[in-house]
């Protein structure tokens, strides 16, 4: 019985260029001076109002976080989709926007964005965010709902400043002029001081020539 040997085969050792060459690209967080109070995966879309008809396009899949401001008042949305860390959503909470169901869903909210910088330009958007049930879609809301509550009232915050510097500018213009208004006076004073005694000397200067001129004679 003959044994036959196994032959080994060698694997070429052969590269292949890329058609495409394509720049290396360093992902970079722009997390640096905020703190992340919430994370959780979700599914992002948008209303395309461009579309013929109108119509809810996905914009990606991944986790979105709330990010608060270590210095400002601010709390920020930040999605990016998985993998490619893209950014699909990027605005600052406000308190006048609104989560609202979506089609009656309880996994499912919409709200309407003035400025979203996902596109690195400000855009009016309409976001609809879709969770895995209904449980995670509630803890969003409270935790977004919870951001507003932290935002301070920029109106009333920033009239009360401004009013407060005012009074201090003012205050110290008028301490500024009484003070320059007492200095004025008392060098009215000194002045009118140094007058009368020139003319009392002067008087005294008269007074004793007219005796001199009468001893002479």
């Amino acid at each position: 019985m003959s044994t036959e040997k196994e032959e080994e085969v060698e694997s070429p050792d052969v590269h292949f260029e890329p058609i495409v060459q394509l720049p290396a690209v360093e992902y970079k967080p722009t997390e640096e001076n905020e703190e992340e109070i919430f994370k959780i995966r979700a599914k992002l879309f948008r209303f395309d109002t461009r579309a013929e008809p109108p119509e809810w396009k996905e914009r990606g899949t991944g986790e979105v976080k709330f990010l608060r401001h270590m210095k400002k008042s601010q709390v920020r949305l930040l999605m990016r989709r998985d993998k490619t860390h893209k950014v699909c959503a990027n605005h600052f909470i406000t308190k006048e926007m609104a989560l609202l169901p979506n089609a009656g869903s309880d996994k499912a909210w919409v709200w309407t964005v003035q400025a979203d910088y996902a596109d690195e330009q400000p855009k009016v958007e309409q976001l609809a965010i879709k969770f895995k049930n209904a449980e995670n879609a509630q803890k969003f809301k409270e935790q977004f709902v919870q951001c507003q509550d932290m935002l301070s009232t920029p109106d009333v915050t920033s009239a009360l400043t401004d009013k407060m510097a005012n009074l201090e500018v003012d205050n110290k213009e008028k301490q500024s002029g009484d003070t320059e208004d007492k200095a004025q006076k008392q060098g009215d004073g000194n002045t009118d001081s140094n007058k009368q005694t020139q003319e009392v000397t002067e008087t005294k200067k008269d007074e004793k020539t007219t005796d001199a001129d009468v001893a002479h004679e």
